[in-house]
């Protein structure tokens, strides 16, 4: 139970300030909608990827600078992106700089767009969502990785994308609706 007495996911509740508001907004606006469109699943495929080894709070607190570095995510701008552009992105305190995760975020923008166009990134990433299925009773009941996930990163492997294994895969079918993750007694509406 949070301060306004709505019942959220229990990752979603923290302590009283500025990164609770920023952790409930997202939960209760964005985690586990569907959402549509390349270029914005480009994005959070992205976000996902730094994401790992860190806390996703961390990765809110910098999202907008991240879109400001990453020219918005545009996945034609990214692929032209050139060594100069990943120094510049090593040099940037606002964003997370690690270079594996930089070069990979590039190189998956080159292979979203070897697909053909921004929509075949996102027909992609769907075709492996699950059927629906009932909420979890509890947190212990959500997996890591699914079949589908792990069926998601080999196909992306496939065609070039990195940084992408069935963990984050799984990651970002939850933040992107895919699968709705919310546990049963949470107060976000079931998709």
């Amino acid at each position: 139970m949070s301060d306004d007495d709505l019942v959220r996911c229990g990752w979603a509740v923290v302590r009283a300030g500025p990164d609770a508001e920023l952790y409930r907004n997202y939960h209760d606006r964005e985690w586990g909608r569907p959402l549509y469109g390349g270029v914005a699943l480009f994005e959070r495929m992205s976000l996902e990827a730094f994401q790992s080894g860190l806390s996703w709070l961390t990765i809110l607190r910098k999202r907008q600078n991240f879109r400001r570095a990453f020219s918005g995510f545009d996945i034609e701008a990214v692929a032209n992106y050139t060594d100069t552009d990943v120094q510049r992105l090593l040099a940037d305190a606002g964003i997370v700089r690690n270079r594996a995760k930089i070069e990979a975020t590039i190189a998956n923008a080159r292979a979203a767009a070897e697909l053909g166009s921004s929509q075949a990134l996102s027909d992609l990433l769907w075709s492996f969502a699950p059927p629906p299925r009932r909420r979890p009773a509890t947190p212990s009941d959500i997996p890591s990785a699914t079949a589908e996930s792990t069926a998601m990163a080999r196909e992306l492997k496939r065609h070039g994308f990195r940084f992408v294994g069935p963990t984050t895969g799984y990651a970002l079918m939850q933040a992107t609706g895919m699968v709705d993750d919310h546990v049963r007694t949470c107060w976000v509406p079931y998709r």
